[in-house]
């Protein structure tokens, strides 16, 4: 049973979602506020945090900082906002993944089963032991989960480094944005684009614009002609 911490200062919002998560089969720990989800996620050590940006205390932001420099874990934000600025930092500061209010319960679910699935299959890939792939001036270490660029390290969110994989492993090839949505968080909606693109862009600010080529109407492809 994955453990979930679930933080949420609205009373009933937090009872909502947390009902839901243990009826669809996951252990929940709730906390209201930044100070109390930061003593929450070193108490119980999550599998994956579910989190809202406006919080008492100190903010989703600063609670995302805090918690990822002690252990890496999936952060699936949950905000009002719809800034895109505001989406970017979410991504800059840990965070995996998003929804905006107001959410359906469907999409979390699945949202948060694919977070859980991408953990498993990194593990898969690091006990495999797979090649690292070097091209453009990027070298990708799948079993190592590290990428560097032009030599030196970049840091990348595990979604960063999946959805990296995702484009490196068919250089110069055009992936459709459903495509992308499908292999990476293991669902596709037309919801979701917004989500790929707000990634992709993120991706881009840190390994270089130049390597990460738009095809409009399409999808996104790894320009090893750059």
């Amino acid at each position: 049973m994955s453990r979930i911490l679930l933080v949420e200062d609205d009373p009933t919002i937090n009872q909502t979602v947390a009902d839901r998560l243990r009826a669809e089969g996951f252990e929940v720990v709730q906390a209201f506020d930044g100070p109390g989800a930061v003593a929450a996620h070193l108490e119980h050590r999550p599998d994956l945090v579910v989190l809202d940006i406006m919080l008492p205390g100190f903010d989703g932001l600063e609670v995302c900082r805090r918690i990822q420099s002690e252990r890496p874990v999936p952060v699936l934000m949950l905000t009002a906002r719809d800034d895109e600025t505001d989406l970017l930092v979410g991504l800059g500061v840990g965070a995996d993944d998003y929804v905006t209010k107001p959410f359906r319960m469907r999409e979390v679910v699945a949202r948060i089963r694919a977070l859980l699935r991408r953990v498993e299959r990194a593990r898969q890939m690091a006990a495999q032991g797979e090649p690292a792939i070097s091209v453009n001036g990027l070298v990708l270490d799948r079993a190592g989960r590290r990428v560097t660029v032009d030599g030196g390290p970049v840091h990348l969110t595990p979604l960063e480094f999946d959805l990296l994989v995702a484009l490196v492993e068919e250089p110069g090839t055009v992936r459709s944005r459903e495509d992308l949505m499908r292999e990476v968080w293991g669902w596709a909606e037309a919801s979701g684009t917004r989500t790929l693109d707000s990634h992709v862009k993120s991706l881009r600010a840190k390994i270089g614009a130049h390597r990460v080529r738009t095809v409009h109407g399409v999808g996104y492809a790894f320009g090893v002609g750059s």
